[in-house]
């Protein structure tokens, strides 16, 4: 009994591969472009001199405390993009400050300009766990 695979599936499979190999580099590229929007007092070590020496997405850890105390002098939009940003890192932890941001759903990302859309898009895409 032999198996045949449908045209095109051992390609989907080597694309599939090569995509998630680079992965891990392609999310710290995104968190590192998602910190600097954000503003890098936030993670990390809270300068841009440690965003700069940053060589993995350990070294802009978000501020978790500092985020959820800052969170409601924000504008909406900042305090949205924040949340989703810590929502990679911790799911349980970002949940409160996503419903202070009164984010409900995916489609409530449409509330970002480009710029912070495409960071959460590549995000989205190379998530690989953290």
């Amino acid at each position: 009994m032999s198996t045949t695979l449908p045209d095109g599936a051992l390609e989907q499979i080597e694309r599939e591969q090569q995509h998630f190999e680079l992965a891990p580099h392609e999310f710290f590229h995104a968190w590192k472009r998602g910190v600097e929007i954000a503003g890098p007092q936030w993670f990390g070590e809270g300068s841009r001199e440690g965003l700069n020496r940053a060589s993995s997405i350990w070294d802009l850890r978000p501020n978790l405390p500092m985020i959820a105390e800052a969170l409601d002098v924000l504008s909406r939009g900042e305090r949205l993009f924040l949340a989703a940003m810590v929502s990679f890192y911790n799911a349980h932890d970002s949940a409160p400050l996503l419903k202070r941001c009164d984010f409900e759903g995916l489609a409530d990302l449409g509330r970002l300009d480009l710029e912070r859309r495409q960071v959460i898009t590549d995000l989205v895409l190379n998530y690989h766990g953290w």
